[in-house]
């Protein structure tokens, strides 16, 4: 893993915009509902699905340290929000697999320890916000 990462976001108007990382895009919207284009998943949406799909590969990884297979592995978080808070307090993380019963239980432990979304979530961060200067787009 890097020991760092950049990921930029482009605003397309609304509540709408294109997230970017190495060579990927994903869209990010919140629903008509909300006053988006129903695009993409909301950001709190993706949230989730960086913790999901974090804690997914990290069972996985765990699971083949120990030559185990999980067939049908999915991982399920589900956030639940702080009061009237902007802000979501609480987040089960719901593994299943076509396993023995116990066997899926040992592994989420290890599993947790070695994801990274996890382990940022749980530590806590130092956030820093700035800009990078004003861009003139003014004509001559």
């Amino acid at each position: 893993m890097a020991d760092s990462l950049e990921v930029a976001a482009t605003w397309h108007g609304g509540y709408s915009c294109t997230v970017r990382a190495r060579k990927h895009e994903i869209w990010v919207d919140e629903p008509a509902s909300a006053g988006g284009g129903d695009r993409g998943m909301m950001p709190t949406e993706v949230f989730c699905a960086a913790l999901a799909s974090c804690f997914c590969l990290a069972l996985a990884h765990v699971a083949g340290k120990r030559d185990l297979d999980l067939p049908g592995l999915e991982v399920k978080v589900q956030a639940e929000r702080a009061g009237r808070e902007l802000r979501y307090g609480r987040f089960v993380v719901e593994a299943n697999a076509d396993v023995e019963d116990g066997r899926l239980e040992a592994l989420m432990e290890p599993a947790r320890r070695v994801c990274w979304v996890s382990n940022t979530v749980a530590a806590g961060a130092e956030y820093e916000y700035r800009t990078t200067g004003a861009t003139s787009w003014a004509s001559d």
